[in-house]
């Protein structure tokens, strides 16, 4: 991280966790196999070698210019975990439909956590997001840069020009006479059911339901050996011992269970100390000016 001539060596890590998301494959029914799908040419042609697959961009309908692997990797930048800060603005100034994917940023050494902290402490007192540019996986992303507990999060930003306009996509919603008293009780009911938002209080209803459904299968001895997939064995059919299933399921989960206690309890933690909680930043996931995001014009500004 690079602040005019302040260099600071850091580390990222991924702010979002896939372990739990629910994904499906596809079998056949019949086989047992899992579906595969081959690259052809054309809609039923040959099967073609990745060695002779080319890059095309579409100019127009029908017209591409076509591209070798090592021209497009010659336009590549190398990937290096310097954060080119340039600019700052107010904590409130990023409409969030910019905001794209977030990082954590870890210090890289202790020699690294002084200045690391200056900035951490710095942003949090102006107000402000750290504005900058990092090149990642060959692409060069625009980048927030705020504080969060007590470190810094890195969120890559989408550039102006894959963002729709706002003002264009909601042109046909025009302006109503209201009836007497409806925004009123609109307000009244928003003010009444206001509360602070804590995500652990939501839970995602189809996933555990599709949890249940996996356990009530297993249970009943329904699951069975694919093949084709990485860890299955050659022949498909094959019913497996539903209690090794389930106590690998249990072993899984429990495995993920000290790592929450432990962000539970660190959150209860600062709630409780007020001094701690007075000098962090506002808490992941908010947005107000205080470090963190409020509420921003969903209208796109024009250029």
């Amino acid at each position: 991280m690079r602040l005019a001539l302040v260099t600071i060596p850091i580390r990222l890590v991924s702010a979002t966790t896939s372990e739990e998301t629910i994904s499906f494959h596809q079998v056949d029914r019949n086989t047992k196999q899992r579906i595969r799908y081959q690259k052809v040419a054309g809609e039923s042609g040959p099967r073609v070698d990745s060695k002779d697959i080319v890059h095309g961009y579409e100019v127009e309908p029908g017209n591409y210019v076509l591209f070798e692997a090592d021209e497009l990797d010659a336009l590549k930048l190398a990937s290096r975990h310097t954060v080119e800060l340039t600019e700052f603005v107010d904590a409130d100034a990023i409409d969030p439909v910019y905001y794209d994917r977030p990082y954590f940023i870890l210090p890289d050494g202790e020699v690294a956590e002084e200045g690391y902290c200056v900035i951490r402490d710095a942003l949090a007192s102006a107000k402000k997001y750290g504005i900058g540019q990092i090149a990642m996986r060959g692409r060069e992303n625009l980048i927030a840069l705020r504080p969060v507990g007590n470190g810094l999060m890195l969120e890559t930003l989408r550039y102006a020009n894959e963002v729709r306009d706002a003002d264009d996509v909601f042109s046909g919603i025009g302006h109503q006479n209201f009836r007497p008293g409806l925004i009123e009780m609109a307000t009244q009911l928003i003010e009444e059911r206001s509360t602070e938002f804590d995500p652990s209080a939501y839970k995602d209803h189809y996933a555990d339901a599709v949890r249940e459904l996996v356990r009530s299968k297993i249970e009943g001895g329904e699951a069975v050996a694919v093949s084709g997939g990485t860890e299955a064995p050659a022949g498909g059919g094959t019913v497996i011992d539903f209690m090794e299933a389930l106590k690998r399921s249990v072993e899984k989960t429990s495995a993920n269970k000290p790592a929450r206690a432990t962000a539970k309890r660190a959150a209860a933690a600062s709630k409780r100390d007020p001094v701690k909680r007075d000098k962090a930043p506002a808490k992941q996931g908010s947005r107000t000016s205080s470090g963190s995001r409020s509420k921003a014009s969903t209208t796109k500004k024009k250029a």
